[in-house]
């Protein structure tokens, strides 16, 4: 650990040079790039020079105890020693938590995909009630929600729905949502007041700025259809959805929300990009995988993650075996205790693995 914060050091000292050069400073784009990359090493290096500091009294501390004789000097010697050593652990662990690899998706807003799996009807009211459950979320925490696109049912639920969260973290919270959702409940459509059991999937991407992946119009193919809703009635009567194909993946989005072609193009466009950069992401992420199981990770979507049991009042997530019984409060948005606790055993695995 010591030796990659020297060297997280003597970058920090080289890029203080640069951003302090004119030259680099009359060139915006590269001086904001190296402002941003030593703004974000400051705090370890700060911490790091913190501990050096600690390490010093230390030494000298048993330098005294070893040769000296004055009593007085002793006892000085001994209590500064006593709490650099304190000091010197904290400072340890705060070193840990702060070389953490950061998601650079994290200040990231979001696009949030929710489908009906298993279970007809109640499945897709279950899809509406995470949708709800998101939305209120996002509104406790001042953050802005935007439909991409929907397909309702008749029932009032959702076959699938799509919508963006905008505000700074986003990303950081809520990547932890991405699995298979259960609900244990009685259906309303249930007469003999047996417990079924439905799913929903969630999928939680980062949203893409067109630096970060390029997608090439030649690989997309544009079809217009006319919108329409529940039981197959008109929303209006002109060629507004629109439906992209990414040729190389075969991935499909739809979108048909907005009265306008070009609302509903830009609203698919952002879907399909996301969902690339997602694509992207996991085949990087694939030899890490292999190497070490995040117990917690951002979340297979091939994988139950959670069950919210209604005739107990519970939820349960499985990856971190943490169960909840504040049902009622938790599908009203009140998320924080259980990501919060996600968050810590996501980051105490990684700690783990920082090289002491």
């Amino acid at each position: 650990m010591l030796n990659k914060l020297r060297v997280l050091e003597d970058k920090y000292k080289e890029l203080s040079e640069k951003v302090a050069n004119p030259d680099i400073i009359s060139d915006q784009p590269t001086w904001q790039k190296l402002m941003k990359e030593t703004s974000e090493l400051e705090p370890i290096v700060m911490k790091y020079r913190e501990y050096r500091m600690a390490d010093e009294i230390i030494s000298e501390s048993k330098q005294i105890l070893e040769e000296e004789s004055d009593e007085d000097l002793r006892e000085l010697a001994k209590m500064e020693l006593s709490e650099a050593e304190k000091s010197i652990a904290i400072i340890e662990q705060d070193l840990k938590v702060l070389l953490v690899p950061k998601d650079p998706n994290d200040e990231k807003n979001v696009i949030v995909e929710i489908r009906g799996g298993a279970g007809g009807d109640e499945a897709a009211l279950f899809a509406g009630d995470l949708f709800r459950m998101y939305c209120r979320y996002a509104e406790r925490n001042g953050w802005k929600t935007a439909l991409l696109g929907s397909n309702e049912t008749g029932v009032g639920g959702y076959k699938e729905v799509s919508f963006m969260i905008k505000g700074k973290g986003a990303y950081s919270r809520l990547k932890y949502e991405s699995g298979v959702h259960r609900v244990q409940r009685i259906p309303t459509t249930e007469s003999g007041g047996r417990v079924h059991t439905s799913t929903a999937t969630v999928a939680v991407l980062p949203e893409v700025e067109d630096v970060e992946i390029d997608v090439n119009p030649d690989d997309i193919r544009v079809d217009v259809f006319r919108s329409s809703g529940n039981g197959g009635q008109s929303v209006n009567t002109t060629d507004s959805a629109v439906r992209l194909t990414h040729i190389p993946t075969g991935e499909v989005v739809s979108c048909q929300d907005e009265k306008s072609q070009l609302k509903n193009k830009e609203k698919a466009m952002k879907i399909l990009k996301a969902r690339l950069y997602d694509k992207a992401l996991a085949d990087q992420q694939k030899d890490i995988a292999a190497e070490r199981k995040s117990q917690v990770g951002t979340g297979d979507r091939s994988e139950r993650i959670r069950t919210y049991n209604f005739p107990q009042g519970r939820v349960s997530d499985h990856r971190i075996n943490l169960t909840l019984y504040k049902l009622d409060s938790f599908i009203d948005g009140d998320l924080d205790e259980m990501i919060d606790a996600l968050i810590t055993v996501d980051q105490t695995e990684k700690m783990s693995s920082v090289e002491q």
